[in-house]
């Protein structure tokens, strides 16, 4: 006889019937990878069918899931990445808005190359219910959904920005909302909203006269002809990318502050987070037990490296670690040098299992959105060490919370780390505000995976979910940010004023006329 519960599952699936989704995570980066691969687990824990496009292909996979191989993406990392040395030292500086958009065009343009993508848009026998596309700085993969004919949904996996929700039809007042490469938070002083509107205005200029024209010109390359071949005429680019069902944030109120967000734009910030904490290995187990005055836990993520910290600061933060009556742990592949007693390096460290024993007192981290997220999820006191892109953004927005200490990355980096380190445990304001925030992060209606699958079945069901489109996102750039009207307003000041010019003039000479008649 059939088992209940699996009878249970399989009138579930035949009711809600499973659904053909294709994700598309093409970033060859280690915490988008994690992003994507949890993103679909969800999809695949209510039984759906998942193909997934990613640069990390993985050995053993659910019998639901296909895999599309995009790994030579990878190669597109520089061979010597931006490091924390040079970024101390000032020798590079951290990729600005064009450099940053103009590697992820590249990163779109070939994994459209991929001969297996091209597989996959050229068979005539596919067939998807939808697809899904993280959001890095471009707009060219919606021609995907173009191809198959079906709705699609934006991914986000930055903290809620301009760019992203202007494809959901609300471009936000840069009074309220930085741009995401910002180091600045709301409220901003006067020099702040000019920067940042002035910032705006030109992005808007950039994306319409340069990057626009440049994913237009891709967009025919890669898709004009497939969508042709299958009967129908493209749709223009600048109508495809605003046509997007739904858009998913990585955030929540606990990360940041509160905004009006349109109708099809959700969070579900923390949907990455283990349902179940891993236990740790007996030897991390041991240490965290037996740390009476708590355990530190430091890493710079999986991009920076702390082995890559100029020497003398190496060398400077042992020493002041090993100052502390706390265990550290120190994520650190470097065998140079020897530990204190109280300071432990690991090549490599379970974040979220550290991070969720009691013993975990502060949390030394670069800022990135997983290890910030983690950090609230768990109730964590955090001090960011920030060094480029939304790292900043990340920590002081935390800061702001009371759940943060920002420390810059320079060199006095060993002292104004001590510092903070002190404050923070000194403080019980720090820890109230880190517990409190993990309470209101963790307690939901419904997790972040299943409110994912949710809004992923609505579209589906609802084809496409247009009902909760906006009108917004009918209106030029320009005209949201009334540069039609301001152009308008100009025109009829000059218009005035010439018109009052050429008046004066006229009636200036009329009486030069009438004086001269007079004398005569």
């Amino acid at each position: 006889m059939m088992p209940l519960w699996i009878l249970v599952v399989l009138l579930t699936f035949s009711y809600s019937g499973a659904h053909k989704i294709l994700v598309v995570f093409p970033l060859p980066e280690q915490s988008h990878s994690i992003l994507g691969a949890r993103f679909v687990r969800h999809l695949l824990n209510y039984g759906h069918e998942v193909t997934y496009i990613t640069p990390f292909v993985e050995k053993y996979t659910h019998p639901n899931q296909q895999q599309v191989d995009v790994s030579r993406n990878l190669k597109l990392i520089p061979e010597n990445p931006v490091n924390l040395s040079s970024l101390m030292s000032k020798e590079v500086l951290a990729p600005g808005f064009t450099e940053t958009m103009n590697f992820m065009n590249l990163v779109a343009v070939q994994t459209l190359e991929n001969e297996n993508v091209q597989k996959l848009l050229k068979n005539p026998n596919l067939e998807f219910d939808l697809v899904i596309l993280e959001w890095n700085f471009s707009e060219l993969l919606t021609g995907i959904a173009a191809v198959l004919d079906v709705p699609y949904i934006w991914v986000s996996n930055l903290e809620p920005h301009w760019l992203i929700t202007r494809l959901a039809g609300e471009s936000f007042n840069p009074i309220f909302n930085s741009n995401i490469l910002s180091p600045y938070i709301p409220p901003l002083n006067l020099y702040q909203r000019v920067e940042e509107l002035w910032t705006q205005i030109t992005f808007h200029f950039h994306i319409y006269w340069n990057n626009d024209r440049i994913q237009r010109n891709n967009y025919e390359r890669f898709f004009g002809d497939i969508i042709r071949m299958k009967g129908r005429e493209p749709p223009l680019f600048e109508e495809l990318k605003r046509n997007g069902s739904f858009v998913l944030g990585n955030s929540h109120l606990a990360l940041g502050h509160d905004l009006r967000f349109p109708n099809n734009y959700r969070n579900v910030g923390g949907y990455h987070v283990d349902e179940e904490v891993k236990p740790l290995s007996p030897k991390l187990e041991k240490l965290m037990n037996n740390a009476a005055d708590g355990v530190i836990y430091f890493s710079m993520g999986s991009k920076l490296k702390s082995e890559d910290f100029p020497v003398d600061i190496k060398k400077g933060l042992m020493k002041m670690f090993g100052e502390l009556k706390q265990t550290v742990l120190w994520k650190l592949d470097d065998k140079s040098i020897d530990p204190p007693s109280n300071v432990h390096i690991f090549k490599r460290l379970p974040q979220q299992s550290l991070l969720a024993h009691s013993n975990c007192v502060v949390f030394i981290t670069h800022g990135g959105i997983l290890s910030t997220i983690e950090a609230v999820h768990y109730g964590v006191p955090i001090i960011g060490i920030p060094a480029y892109g939304d790292q900043f953004l990340n920590i002081e927005r935390l800061v702001r919370k009371d759940q943060a200490k920002r420390v810059d990355l320079s060199h006095s980096l060993v002292a104004d780390l001590k510092y903070a380190i002190d404050e923070l445990l000194s403080t019980k304001r720090y820890n109230d505000t880190a517990k409190n925030n993990s309470f209101i992060f963790t307690h939901r209606t419904v997790n972040a995976g299943a409110e994912i699958v949710h809004w992923v079945e609505h579209v589906i069901l609802t084809k496409g979910a247009k009902y909760l489109r906006t009108e917004n996102l009918d209106l030029h750039w320009y005209q949201k940010l009334y540069l039609d009207l301001g152009l308008l307003l100009i025109s009829a000041f000059l218009f005035l004023t010439y018109s009052c010019k050429l008046f004066l003039s006229f009636i200036s000479k009329t009486r030069k006329v009438d004086v001269k008649k007079k004398k005569k």
